[in-house]
């Protein structure tokens, strides 16, 4: 299967790591993966901060980048791909791009629902990592693209790991892009009480689909000194062969 992927601005910048985990995978199942080099924004953080103007044009800009419509969109990033689906169609009401825009919300998935749900496949050969841990469902996951079995159903067959749920799995880290920004006694409030609820557990490791909800709960595990280590699924995925 030949599949166009889509790298987010968080992984391209801070994380490049899981970018290149997630071509290493889809490759081991048989992928042919093609990249874009120009591709940039999916326009999310602009239209939460309210700049609509500016989020239309990016998002034209992200249809045109991919314009095969044979061809499945991957990304290692269920927020990216809330936002395609989900608000892409008020931005582009009056594009001339809404039936390549329609047919582009069909193909787009996050990483694990498409290897799950599309190619069928429940366990990576080879993905092995020790020890016990905990996944938080992320907020654009869950809610905006329906992301909850795919996740687990992938980290139950990782040889030596063992999962546990931590309580209140399905709240939010506390995020949200500028919330956490202009916000932040909340968003600090929040994230200590998903910590808390993941040291319950007795995790090692602490796993979600979204860089951005691990990065900034990352910054309040090595603040606080907490004994916990953050890793995308993909990276977990992708340990050990």
């Amino acid at each position: 299967m030949v599949v166009d992927i889509f790298i987010p601005c968080f992984i391209d910048q801070v994380f490049p790591n899981t970018g290149m985990n997630m071509v290493k995978i889809l490759e081991k199942l048989g992928c042919e993966v093609h990249y874009n080099p120009k591709q940039t924004c999916c326009g999310q953080p602009g239209f939460n901060a309210g700049y609509f103007e500016h989020a239309t044009e990016i998002a034209e800009k992200f249809v045109g980048d991919f314009p095969h419509p044979d061809r499945y969109v991957v990304a290692p990033s269920a927020s990216c791909i809330g936002m395609i689906r989900n608000q892409y169609e008020d931005l582009l009401r009056n594009s001339t791009k809404q039936t390549q825009l329609q047919q582009l919300q069909k193909n787009a998935l996050e990483f694990t629902e498409f290897v799950v749900d599309v190619l069928g496949v429940e366990k990576i050969e080879g993905a092995t990592l020790e020890g016990t841990a905990t996944y938080h469902d992320a907020c654009s996951a869950l809610r905006e693209c329906g992301i909850k079995e795919a996740p687990r159903k992938l980290l139950s067959n990782v040889a030596g790991l063992e999962l546990e749920e931590m309580k209140e799995s399905e709240t939010c880290c506390g995020f949200g892009g500028t919330f956490a920004i202009k916000f932040q006694g909340i968003s600090v409030g929040m994230a200590e009480q998903k910590i808390d609820n993941t040291t319950a557990t007795q995790a090692q490791y602490l796993i979600s689909t979204d860089s951005s909800c691990l990065m900034h709960l990352d910054g309040y595990i090595k603040r606080n000194r907490k004994p916990i280590e953050v890793m995308h699924i993909v990276d977990v995925l992708a340990s050990g062969w």
